[in-house]
């Protein structure tokens, strides 16, 4: 398994930031990877994630544990491509400045270690994707938009 463990501030109260994420099906707006999300009910969905080289994997996820604004614990079922575990946790941060975000997440990458190694060198990192996804998570709750420059162009001639 593979740990990936990333923690961001957001300028907002855990209760606002618990309920956008508990909707599993706003995930994709700022998880780049997602490609979507299917509710089921309350314990369960369905994830569908982009993978290297243009493929996709899916699988179906239980919530194990579920605490209003503090934290949601989820593991995927048997037979999913990617078995995975995790928590996001919402807790008031330092100071009266918002709300810490902390996200682990443990997989098994599909093709096992060496994979993992390749979509490292294809820049799909999940250490990197996670932290990417929570700054844009950041930027859409804060804001109410994602910055990006994707589209703009380069200035070179």
């Amino acid at each position: 398994m593979i740990k990936v463990e990333k923690t961001v501030t957001i300028d907002k109260g855990a209760d606002e930031l618990y309920r956008f994420w508990h909707n599993f099906e706003n995930l994709p707006n700022f998880m780049k990877h997602l490609k979507s999300v299917k509710v089921y009910d309350n314990k369960r969905s369905h994830w569908i994630a982009n993978a290297p080289l243009g493929g996709s994997v899916e699988w179906d996820a239980n919530i194990i544990e579920d605490r209003e604004n503090e934290f949601i614990y989820w593991t995927s079922v048997q037979g999913a491509d990617v078995d995975n575990s995790g928590f996001v946790r919402f807790k008031k941060a330092p100071g009266d400045r918002g709300t810490e975000v902390k996200v682990v997440l443990q997989y098994n990458p599909p093709g096992g270690v060496l994979a993992s190694v390749f979509a490292k060198f294809l820049g799909e990192e999940p250490e990197q994707q996670i932290g990417d996804d929570l700054r844009r998570f950041k930027m859409l709750m804060e804001a109410g938009e994602i910055a990006t420059n994707e589209g703009q162009p380069t200035g070179e001639k």
